[in-house]
């Protein structure tokens, strides 16, 4: 396809866009009004479960043992206080079976059983003042959360001489689910207002400022309504809003950051307002609709795992990306044709800098007025470009010595142990983790920390008795109870040595897999689910990688027309998540500030959330990389000199990249704060990420690597240039004309003369530098 076609059909779009300004804006209102209905009580619909594979073994037996013997696999937990009377004191004990036998009548539980019923040694504490109440709420996950909301009142407190807590895996997730969405709501409080701030600073004009706020804040109402359309179809994890809200937010400065300095700089040309809209369109808008096509594809990869956690964060992410998007190719254009040279008005900044006596030189373009904060930006440019030019004389040195820096911090990535969320998720306060630690600590037998056995199928009790003692003599295996028969199906409950998901654990799933026996037998607990779990990763990891690496290699090609740049691309972005990866591990996996930031270590790593930081901050380190290749290439396009454009690109957009960086790491860290250890993980691991990323990547490592490929950067074999021609985008006017004397520089076809290396680069980005962000 031609660029006269191609500028036509993107012209026509423009004028769509542009032509009833009002019009969009006020239908935009409108819908967004609809999404804040429509979006209302997503969070109450949202469960906090989601790690396990629905078509795996434990699975399987899970819902078998729940049909068949409720009593095998108590979900919620009474513990009760007795005092210093002890558990076995005779009014203790009346006291308590009445307390069960309350519960045995309430709806929607069943398989209630007691210490004071079955006597068994697993349901008293060792030192004999504490024992417990055990049942199940049936049904999914809302059901069951429901069902405890409605009893937990009229049992936890004081009953009688009885102390009694509420707690069990259905409390821990309920725990879970209502601190995330306090967490949530304090983290929008304190991102919105300090977005606002760093905005407003980065752009000088408070008008300007508000414009990425208001596509945030479309883009996150807008994916709670088609979060909450989903949760009618399927499963959706509470902790994607947190990735809504993230995303939400730092997309949307990133896309509004790099369209609204986009046609700051065609008004300082002296453009008209419709003429500089169209041309960031034409130019920003190609590279805004790119950048959420890779986001979108890096979050899309998690849709290939069978954990509904996961798929969640696809859910939201995928949303989240076009909304922001659309937001900002639609909805911001309207709004710049309506402000025009009003979107640089209310300079706060002269409130500080009121009764100087003159302009800074500079200040003044030569056409008239520069946009506030011009002559700042201008500089910091000129900064940004003398720093390309410092790493392009030394690229080497910076090369080898940012990248070796890189895989060192990601070196405690390499003991990584990956384990399964639990109460110590909670904070140390949270009723249901205090039941947990109090029952782990306290009681011998660790109830509800064993492995579950089904079999099915018509045995004797002498092949239930052979199996069971060869499974006792396993060397993992502390004790074997059961078999508990009923019909063609029984369960054996096997406690394994070591911890409930420690590596004894996670082996004699396997070895109870493996024992021949005179019937069926599938496993299940915590440690077979976490097997399952790891096993459902590993078996998809390559599919997910492979997606993200083909449809990135492409989208990257489709903008540049090179063969190098998109391999350049996904392997920088790749050692940029290292320190995330190590600091992950050294952090969260070893306890290293923990006292600080206030978790608690379990000494391993939640198994999908590795898979789900990579997917995040890969995407969005391609977004800061696509931007910096756009400039790029369309400086290549204009000059045909490689080392200017590398310098002209990182003088244009590091400003602008750093900035949106600081940005999303504030929201991150906010998003940071909350007091459920994976979400704390999240946050501040992806903070690290991106601030990694635009600090270190985009200024040190790709300038570097691209003085160091030269013009070899740009090379693609004839099939495939023709293939670009036809099929790909460029910010940029017709390529020039490769040199023939084999330099690295010199005139190209459209050029503006010679260049004179990195400082005659650096000289001439500067004379462009009209106005910035």
């Amino acid at each position: 396809m031609s660029e006269v076609n191609r500028g036509s059909r993107l012209g026509g779009r423009t004028r769509f866009v542009t032509a009833r300004p009002r019009l969009s804006l006020l239908v935009a209102l409108v819908i967004t009004a609809l999404a804040v209905v429509a979006g209302s009580g997503v969070g109450d619909r949202m469960g906090s479960g989601g790690w396990e594979d629905p078509a795996a073994s434990s699975t399987y037996a899970t819902k078998a043992l729940e049909r068949e013997f409720p009593a095998s696999q108590p979900n919620l937990l009474l513990l009760v206080d007795a005092g210093d009377r002890g558990v076995d004191d005779p009014a203790v004990a009346a006291e308590a079976q009445r307390l069960t036998e309350r519960l045995a009548a309430e709806d929607g539980v069943v398989g209630v059983g007691s210490y004071w019923q079955t006597r068994s040694p697993a349901l008293r504490a060792e030192k004999g003042d504490e024992a417990l109440i055990a049942a199940r709420i049936v049904g999914e996950e809302k059901e069951a959360g429901e069902t405890l909301e409605r009893i937990a009142p009229e049992f936890r407190g004081t009953r009688g001489s009885l102390e009694v807590s509420v707690g069990g895996p259905v409390a821990v997730r309920h725990d879970i689910q209502n601190t995330i969405q306090e967490d949530l709501l304090r983290a929008e409080l304190i991102a919105l207002p300090v977005t606002l701030v760093l905005l407003v600073m980065v752009f000088g004009s408070a008008i300007a400022a508000l414009l990425p706020l208001g596509v945030g804040i479309v883009a996150i109402l807008g994916t709670n309504a088609v979060l909450r359309g989903i949760t009618e179809i399927t499963d959706v994890s509470v902790f994607a809003q947190n990735l809504t809200t993230a995303l939400g937010l730092g997309l949307a400065v990133d896309y509004a950051l790099f369209i609204v300095r986009r046609f700051r700089e065609e008004l300082a040309e002296g453009v008209e307002v419709r003429d500089a809209v169209g041309a960031t369109l034409r130019t920003a808008g190609r590279t805004v609709l790119f950048s959420a096509l890779t986001v979108a594809v890096s979050l899309a990869a998690m849709m290939v795992f069978p954990q509904y956690f996961l798929r969640s964060f696809a859910y939201a992410g995928i949303a989240v990306v076009l909304l922001a998007a659309a937001a900002a190719l639609i909805l911001l254009p309207a709004a710049l044709m309506l402000l025009g040279h009003r979107v640089n008005s209310l300079d706060l900044r002269r409130l500080f800098t009121r009764g100087r006596k003159g302009s800074a030189p500079g200040d003044e373009a030569p056409d008239g007025p520069r946009p506030a904060g011009a002559s700042v930006a201008a500089e910091a440019g000129r900064g940004w470009g003398r720093t390309a030019a410092l790493v392009m004389r030394r690229a080497p040195l910076f090369a080898i010595g940012t990248a070796t820096a890189l895989v060192l911090l990601g070196l405690p990535f390499l003991g990584v142990k990956f384990g399964t969320a639990d109460d110590r998720q909670l904070p140390s306060g949270a009723e249901s983790r205090v039941v947990q630690e109090d029952i782990r600590d306290g009681f011998s037998g660790s109830p509800g920390g064993g492995l579950e056995v089904l079999g099915e199928g018509r045995a004797t009790a002498a092949e239930y008795a052979d199996y069971r003692d060869r499974v006792a003599g396993l060397p993992d295996v502390l004790r074997v109870d059961g078999p508990v028969v009923s019909g063609d199906h029984a369960y054996f409950t096997v406690l394994p040595r070591g911890e409930a998901v420690g590596q004894e654990s996670q082996r004699l799933v396997r070895e109870l897999r493996a024992e021949p026996a005179a019937f069926d037998t599938s496993v299940t607990g915590t440690a077979a689910v976490l097997v399952d779990s790891k096993d459902a990763i590993a078996d998809r990891l390559p599919l997910a990688a492979g997606i993200i690496v083909v449809v990135t290699l492409l989208l990257v090609f489709l903008l540049t027309g090179s063969v190098l740049i998109p391999i350049q691309a996904v392997a920088l972005n790749a050692l940029s998540l290292t320190a995330m990866f190590g600091a992950v591990v050294w952090v969260f996996q070893d306890g290293h500030l923990s006292g600080l930031l206030g978790f608690t270590s379990t000494g391993d790593i939640e198994t999908t959330l590795p898979v789900l930081m990579f997917c995040v901050a890969f995407g969005l380190s391609m977004d800061y990389g696509v931007f910096l290749i756009s400039r790029i290439k369309e400086e290549y396009d204009r000059s045909g000199d490689h080392e200017r454009s590398v310098v002209f690109g990182l003088q244009r957009t590091g400003g602008l990249i750093t900035a949106a960086a600081v940005i999303l790491a504030v929201v991150m860290v906010a998003i940071g704060a909350s007091r459920v250890t994976n979400t704390k993980m999240l946050g501040l691991g992806i903070a690290l990420a991106v601030v990694m990323d635009a600090m270190v990547v985009r200024s040190l490592l790709v300038p570097a690597v691209m003085k160091l490929t030269g013009r070899a950067t740009w090379w693609a074999p004839a099939p495939l240039r023709r293939f670009h021609d036809r099929f790909g985008v460029s910010e940029g006017g017709s390529r020039p004309a490769p040199p023939t004397d084999g330099r690295d520089g010199g005139d190209g076809a459209g050029g503006s003369g010679a260049s004179d290396g990195t400082g005659g680069a650096l000289a001439g980005a500067g004379e462009r530098d009209k106005a910035g962000v």
